[in-house]
């Protein structure tokens, strides 16, 4: 293969796979590749992420810590994170995503694996990684105003932006001390199915995880139950949702803060869809973008996200809501 990054084999040589069959599979949204080897009966995953785009030190980090703390994170065989690589166990190809497509009467179990996962996660102490303070929030609900007003045409009140997010946002900050480990981008196509049963529940692997903080414990089942990529019924998210306060009893304002935190994580979400457009040629996330802005209307109808719903009423025209963001033909 001619197009396989330079220090390829000689990094898989190093870690004793040398030998192995080497086959590019698909990537995301980011720099990085991925590659499957294969020698003999066994399999492994190479994820090459070639700086200075990419930094593979945050992976490793925060695989090592899932690890350590009993979460099903990848093992870790080899790395060299100064030039980009790492080899690790390999979960095969069913993404949750992809079984619940084959599997629909699954559907139910998994998410509800994927609950009792998020469960397990929030009973820990929060990892030793950033916090997911008000100026990461503000930082990524800002993407909506830079990315998608603008390329939409919008002209707005970006000030007015910000404050609106700072109201919004104190109290759900205030609540997140000391903050659990947030995932980040846990959804159905980073769970990968280890094996699971008939009715979708058992084993499930966690992938994508390198951006991890510490944040609020809503934010994770955001990002599992208002899924960018395939639709969550509100059945689905309500029984999901109940599922996590019979099991934790949280002591925090469930509704109001799933709301607020849902609301800028897909006000972000639109910014970074249409980034991949405009800026990295990747056209096909822009279908999404309806979905997205569905659920981020139905945020802004909670009486939390009062400040940014005037905002949005005053800023952004009714023909971009109707349409639901899908404004660039």
């Amino acid at each position: 293969m001619s197009d396989l990054p330079e220090g390829l084999h000689q990094f898989i040589a190093a870690a004793g796979w040398g030998d192995a069959a080497i086959e590019p599979i698909p990537g995301d949204a980011s720099f990085r590749r991925y590659f499957r080897l294969r020698r003999d009966d066994m399999t492994a995953m190479l994820m090459y992420a070639p700086p200075p785009e990419e930094d593979t030190k945050p992976f490793l980090n925060v695989a090592a810590w899932l690890t350590a703390n009993g979460m099903r994170g990848p093992s870790i065989f080899a790395h060299d994170a100064e030039a980009g690589w790492v080899l690790t166990e390999d979960f095969g190809n069913e993404r949750m995503k992809e079984w619940i497509e084959a599997n629909p009467a699954g559907e139910h179990g998994a998410y509800s694996s994927a609950i009792a996962a998020i469960g397990r996660l929030h009973r820990l102490s929060p990892g030793p990684f950033p916090a997911y303070d008000m100026a990461v929030c503000q930082r990524e609900a800002g993407l909506f105003t830079e990315w998608f007003c603008r390329v939409a045409g919008i002209e707005v009140d970006e000030a007015g932006f910000v404050a609106a997010w700072d109201e919004a946002m104190a109290p759900v900050i205030a609540e997140q001390q000391p903050g659990v480990t947030v995932l980040r981008d846990y959804h159905a196509e980073n769970i990968m199915m280890l094996g699971p049963s008939a009715d979708g529940t058992g084993e499930q692997g966690l992938i994508d995880f390198q951006d991890a903080l510490v944040g609020h414990p809503a934010y994770d089942l955001v990002s599992l139950l208002q899924d960018a990529r395939r639709d969550v019924s509100p059945e689905l998210e309500q029984a999901m949702l109940e599922q996590y306060v019979a099991e934790m009893q949280p002591d925090w304002d469930v509704a109001a803060s799933y709301a607020v935190l849902g609301a800028q994580r897909n006000a972000k979400i639109v910014g970074i869809f249409t980034r991949l457009s405009e800026r990295d040629g990747k056209p096909r996330y822009l279908s999404m973008i309806p979905r997205v802005w569905e659920a981020m209307e139905r945020d802004l109808a909670h009486p939390a996200l009062a400040p940014v719903a005037r905002w949005f009423d005053a800023n952004v025209p009714a023909a971009v809501r109707a349409a639901k963001g899908d404004v660039f033909g």
